[in-house]
């Protein structure tokens, strides 16, 4: 094996870089087969709220005794919209998850045909636990971007706003009391989400990938580590990530905790405020109108409670495409194999075998050439042994005749370049 010096950096490849928007639309189902989620949530909460609003004017006007044909509608509402809010979340999860698991095999997918190119000389500069963390963890916390994000803000703002309509024609103080309280709770909790767990739930994904890291060089380097007695300091690394995302996973769990926590207060305020505006007009609005006035901002709430938790989904969603954004990088190194063909199926035919003629080739980043000048003629069923110093260029050699690297020079299979075939 020769090398060969040279002091010209080798040229680099810009291709279109990949963002945390970019990745973040390749998440989302198309709407053909997303609105079927988004509607089946929409009737989900609509009829819960439904059901609580009929409930309570059916309670007291009972009470009130009058005859059975005044309340037969609302006893029939109850039944329905208590079996509507069941059979609307059933269809709910099936769609949404159908549409969000599909989505995700198509953004796997379409990040693996990216990578497939640079690897594995490519990603020398990527470490393994955050490219295995990008393929695994990030890439499957992108699917609660159509389940625990977009799907619930949705359905959340859309019934919410629908109450307060339906509430102002019962009486129009309470419903300003409960968009005020509404408006209130959702900077209150989105800020308190923010600040308590905003960092944890940022630092999640790269924790992981952390541990992922500690626990591949420890496993890919066990003998080693066993041979130098350093396998008990590899063990003390990983139980260290693993404590860290641990850490982390707590401080998210208590932020959403304490956020559901004020969300449950604020509810309470406005059934109380309701209650304050309403009576006044007590004797104008009767009984049943009352109850609904003051019970509807409960469900309402339980409604709207989704939506700091959708936030707290939103920023971890966002630092996941960023981490995914960042494992694929924004620049093809030269020595890598581009504009190759795509895969046909077929193995080409070996004929007179492999044939290489003043090969040369340079890693990734390098300044000079690992491999300069190498002719090589393997006939098919022969074996053929590459001796050489450290660095003499074997290992370069091992990877341009499986196209890792690209070459410079000819390099034929059965008298076909190996250009015209798919890597």
């Amino acid at each position: 094996m020769t090398t060969t010096t040279n002091t010209t950096a080798a040229p680099r490849t810009t291709a279109a870089p990949v963002t945390a928007a970019d990745v973040l639309r390749g998440a989302m189902p198309p709407a053909r087969r997303f609105w079927r989620a988004a509607a089946s949530g929409f009737a989900t909460e609509a009829s819960a709220v439904a059901l609580l609003a009929v409930s309570a004017w059916l309670i007291v006007r009972a009470s009130e005794q009058p005859a059975v044909m005044y309340l037969t509608a609302a006893v029939v509402g109850v039944r329905a919209f208590a079996l509507s809010r069941a059979a609307f979340r059933y269809l709910e999860r099936l769609t949404s998850h159908d549409a969000a698991l599909r989505q995700l095999a198509t953004t796997r997918t379409a990040l693996v045909r990216r990578l497939i190119p640079l690897a594995p000389d490519g990603l020398t500069r990527t470490r393994r636990g955050s490219v295995l963390g990008a393929l695994v963890d990030d890439v499957d916390e992108l699917q609660n971007l159509p389940l625990r994000v977009v799907e619930p803000l949705v359905a959340s703002a859309v019934v919410a706003l629908s109450a307060v309509v339906f509430v102002a024609f019962v009486s129009w103080p309470a419903a300003l009391t409960l968009l005020a309280c509404l408006i209130v709770a959702a900077l209150v909790a989105t800020l308190w989400g923010w600040a308590a767990g905003g960092r944890a739930e940022r630092a999640i994904a790269p924790l992981r990938a952390r541990l992922a890291d500690a626990v591949t060089d420890h496993l890919g380097s066990l003998d080693v580590l066993l041979a130098y007695g350093a396998e008990a300091e590899s063990r003390a690394r990983i139980a260290e990530a693993d404590g860290a995302v641990r850490r982390a996973v707590v401080r998210r769990a208590g932020a959403q905790a304490a956020t559901t926590a004020i969300v449950s207060l604020l509810a309470g305020a406005a059934s109380l405020l309701a209650v304050a505006v309403t009576a006044p007009d007590a004797a104008t609005l009767g009984g049943p109108a009352l109850a609904v006035a003051v019970l509807v901002p409960m469900a309402v709430f339980e409604v709207f409670g989704a939506v700091p938790l959708a936030a707290a989904a939103w920023r971890q969603v966002h630092a996941s495409a960023e981490r995914i954004a960042e494992s694929v990088p924004a620049d093809i190194p030269a020595g890598l194999v581009r504009d190759a063909p795509p895969a046909t199926g077929e193995a080409p035919a070996l004929g007179e075998g492999l044939r290489l003629r003043d090969v040369s080739a340079t890693w990734p980043d390098a300044a000079t050439p690992s491999l300069s000048g190498v002719d090589l003629d393997v006939r098919p069923g022969e074996r053929v042994l590459v001796v050489g110093s450290s660095g003499a260029g074997k290992t370069t050699l091992a990877h341009v005749l499986v196209r890792f690297l690209d070459c410079t020079g000819t390099y034929d299979i059965g008298g076909r370049s190996v250009r015209d075939l798919s890597p």
